[in-house]
């Protein structure tokens, strides 16, 4: 399957299972899709796959398919025995935003990890400035303020609120880094 039929697929796969059910995280979707465009520059050949596991990150909220409950797990199981997508689509999907520490709360971490080996830490990292980035609505935000509002709209005892306060040192060093080669590729592509 050539890499732009698998994107509109993705894009495809991802409104049957969002927009109706659940149009905000739907929004949410888009917008981190969208971050992946602005990526183009700096992910070369992988542009298209980031921009394809962005749409489909979070499709393990769908009540069609969820059932764990750990949409990481939920999506990558249903994207890989359902959908038999591209495995490399498969993983981000299943480790994004440092799914392994959430995992971890909800005692699935062993699952999570013996069924879905982590991507390149290029691409892990790209997915969770993508995600990390974008407001629930899909507009544009900072980490911090993006794990603010986790925390405060899952409560910080919560397994989500948890999870996220550690992951956070985590995900501001992934963007940082990204946020590091953006402004090189920046620099090299201005005239001399």
């Amino acid at each position: 399957m050539a890499i732009t039929d698998l994107t509109e697929r993705a894009y495809g796969l991802a409104e049957s299972l969002l927009a109706e059910p659940l149009p905000r995280r739907w929004a949410h979707s888009l917008g981190v899709a969208g971050r992946a465009r602005e990526l183009r520059s700096v992910l070369g050949e992988d542009a298209a796959l980031m921009e394809a596991a962005a749409v489909l990150h979070d499709v393990g909220y769908s009540p069609r398919i969820a059932s764990t409950g750990f949409h990481p797990l939920d999506g990558a199981r249903f994207l890989r025995d359902q959908e038999g997508l591209d495995d490399r689509i498969v993983r981000l999907v299943a480790h994004h935003s440092y799914a392994l520490l959430e995992a971890e709360e909800r005692g699935l971490r062993e699952e999570l990890e013996g069924e879905f080996e982590l991507e390149l830490p290029t691409l892990v990292d790209a997915l969770v400035f993508c995600d990390m980035t974008t407001t629930p609505d899909g507009g544009h935000t900072t980490s911090a303020d993006r794990v603010n509002e986790i925390v405060g709209r899952y409560g910080p005892d919560t397994i989500v609120g948890r999870f996220i306060q550690r992951a956070a040192p985590e995900i501001h060093a992934s963007v940082q880094r990204v946020e590091g080669r953006l402004a090189a590729a920046r620099e090299s592509a201005q005239p001399m």
